[in-house]
């Protein structure tokens, strides 16, 4: 019997393991489908799977293909859905997914791609899906490009949580649980215990500044969830001058109205002002801090998938 790891990146688990392990990819879509193209699964020697590539109707028999393509030593091409001969797998969706088993993928190749996500760098992994050979390029999208097949991975969001309170230390809990990377930082002890208890890695903030070690780049969030409002302008003054895709800051109206007054008086200009995001959240008014979490979030996550 198979398990699932439901949330660990599927490239990483493959570059940590030593044993014998299968790369799924999904190289063809047809109609609506629950995952991307281009989405990843790894099959490991023990029959566990770490991503998904559906909503779970197809995996136990992606599986079954994997061990298949490990005997064999060589990549296999499934169908599922539209154009399938197994009829008795259909795609609750209706759509159709091809899938490539690409067995025991070349260790150097992971090892690269792991650096690279280090470096929060975008590359390309490129499969040869008949060879089941594998490069790393830096440019391109998520497609077939002549006869190989190419994945897009840009960096995943990473989240820098400035405040002190529940609603900092709840925020920062959140995006810990899904396996975003984030960075606690609170001048409060009890906010950064809240964090560690979580598994945030935290930092002590002894005065209102950004630190200078840390550089967000163009696939941050910076939020902050003061109620001490003084803490907020040299923070976000340093955050405005960096390139994070998203800039909010916790309060009301009014709240918002003073702190756009005082970054201006430190030289904020008007597109400054513009991209910092206040009140935060899609819900307004929200007194809880679950609720505001969730709603800064999806905010978030939202503005990320438009940008």
């Amino acid at each position: 019997m198979t398990t699932h790891i439901p949330i660990r990146d599927p490239l990483s688990a493959l570059a940590n393991t030593p044993e014998d392990a299968v790369l799924a990819v999904i190289i063809g879509v047809q109609g609506p489908s629950y995952r991307p193209l281009g989405a990843v699964m790894a099959i490991l020697a023990d029959g566990q799977r770490v991503g998904t590539l559906s909503s779970g109707c197809i995996e136990s028999d992606v599986v079954h293909h994997a061990q298949t393509a490990l005997e064999n030593g060589r990549p296999i091409r499934v169908k599922y859905g539209r154009g399938s001969k197994y009829v008795d797998l259909p795609l609750p969706c209706g759509g159709g997914l091809e899938i490539l088993l690409v067995p025991r993928p070349d260790p150097a190749v992971l090892a690269t791609l792991q650096r690279k996500k280090s470096a929060r760098a975008t590359c390309m992994l490129q499969i040869n899906p008949e060879t089941g050979a594998l490069s790393v390029t830096d440019q391109g999208d998520t497609g077939f490009i002549n006869d190989k097949f190419q994945i897009r991975l840009d960096p995943e969001i990473f989240f820098y949580v400035f405040g002190k309170g529940p609603e900092a230390s709840t925020f920062a809990g959140m995006v810990q649980s899904a396996h975003y990377p984030n960075l606690l930082l609170s001048p409060d002890d009890e906010t950064l215990d809240f964090g560690r208890a979580a598994g945030c890695a935290t930092r002590h903030l002894k005065q209102a500044e950004f630190p200078a070690d840390l550089r967000p780049d163009q696939w941050s969030a910076v939020i902050l969830f003061f109620h001490d409002h003084e803490w907020e302008p040299p923070i976000l003054m340093s955050a405005l001058a960096s390139s994070a895709f998203y800039i909010g800051a916790q309060g009301s109206q009014r709240a918002r109205d003073a702190r756009h007054l005082e970054i201006e008086a430190l030289g904020a200009s008007a597109d400054d002002l513009s991209r910092l995001k206040g009140p935060v959240g899609l819900i307004p008014s929200v007194r809880d801090a679950r609720t505001l979490s969730v709603s800064v979030l999806a905010e978030i996550l939202g503005v990320s998938a438009n940008s």
